[in-house]
């Protein structure tokens, strides 16, 4: 469940960027409004993935995933320019979203840092 979290909440985040696009420097009231509304939404799903997914992997594939979507949003939506340097950014940022997902497994993680908490409050309370 903490990934769907997280891929809602990656869109909840693109939904809400494009919306300070469509806003205008907030001089329109209800695309204004949607930018909270949809970053609220977006922090709220992001904190309740990570009762599962690391922080520093979880953030990544959030800000990372954000921006390369963005990115090509502006492209395709309101016509920014393109270039190959910024078609192949778009691509490392997703190879690099790829490579923390494979390296997930590969540390102890949350569980370490819990566990290790859990063992010095119980000896302080000794």
């Amino acid at each position: 469940m903490s990934w769907i979290y997280l891929i809602i909440a990656i869109l909840a985040e693109v939904v809400g960027t494009t919306f300070m696009k469509l806003s205008q420097g907030f001089s329109k009231l209800l695309p204004s409004i949607m930018i909270f509304v949809f970053y609220g939404l977006s922090l709220t799903l992001l904190t309740l993935s990570l009762k599962k997914i690391d922080v520093s992997v979880a953030y990544a594939i959030w800000s990372g995933l954000g921006t390369a979507f963005i990115a090509t949003i502006g492209i395709l939506l309101f016509k920014e320019s393109v270039s190959i340097v910024k078609v192949l950014s778009i691509f490392m940022i997703i190879a690099g979203v790829i490579g923390l997902n494979l390296a997930e497994g590969t540390h102890g993680g949350e569980d370490n840092i819990l566990q290790s908490i859990q063992i010095n409050t119980e000896n302080d309370i000794s």
